[in-house]
């Protein structure tokens, strides 16, 4: 897997290392490279026992193995973990890891589910919670302190949805927007 997100490495490498045999392992290969047999002979366990330890070490690019004439000799990858402890817990990167673990808002759910990558809604939700979140970021363009015509309300709507005559009656109906009796002029409520 190329560049994995700082968060599945870490994963990998710690459920890699979350087995008492396999962190034995990692000890006895620390000091000098070993034999599949060897190591199950040390550690008192089947050399498939072994084998499948080791297997789930390499796959974290923990240990490799060379062949010497009829077997393997496992070797701990000591550059691999100086370069995942370079790149992965830099004081840059963990923070992002926490940002990662993050639940999203009510209201970032809302966006995912009803909108597009552009921003576009796709449909409006029945449930008027969601539908208020969705008018709440139709509403972000507009300004305070500023007179729109009924065209600049319609080409700002129109960005978001094409039923822009319910996204504006909604707007004026939640009073977060105005006009003018004959429409044609619209601002932002002051909110008290």
């Amino acid at each position: 897997m190329e560049n994995p997100e700082p968060m599945d490495e870490l994963l990998a490498f710690f459920k890699a290392l979350a087995d008492q045999n396999r962190l034995k392992i990692v000890g006895l290969l620390s000091d000098q490279s070993r034999t599949v047999e060897e190591l199950a002979e040390m550690l008192g366990v089947s050399v498939s026992t072994t084998s499948h330890h080791l297997s789930r070490l390499a796959k974290a690019g923990l240990v490799s193995a060379s062949p010497e004439g009829h077997y393997y000799r496992y070797s701990i990858q000591t550059d691999f973990l100086q370069d995942m402890s370079q790149r992965i817990l830099r004081k840059d990167v963990l923070p992002s890891i926490h940002r990662q673990q993050q639940p999203l808002t009510f209201e970032e759910r809302v966006l995912k589910t009803f909108t597009d990558a552009d921003g576009r809604i796709l449909a409006f939700p029945k449930q008027e919670k969601k539908f208020a979140v969705l008018l709440a970021h139709a509403f972000t363009p507009f300004e305070k302190n500023r007179i729109y015509t009924g065209q600049e309300v319609e080409e700002i709507l129109q960005r978001f949805n094409d039923d822009t005559a319910t996204l504006r009656r909604a707007m004026i109906e939640y009073r977060w927007m105005d006009r003018s009796k004959d429409g044609t002029q619209y601002w932002v409520m002051t909110q008290s």
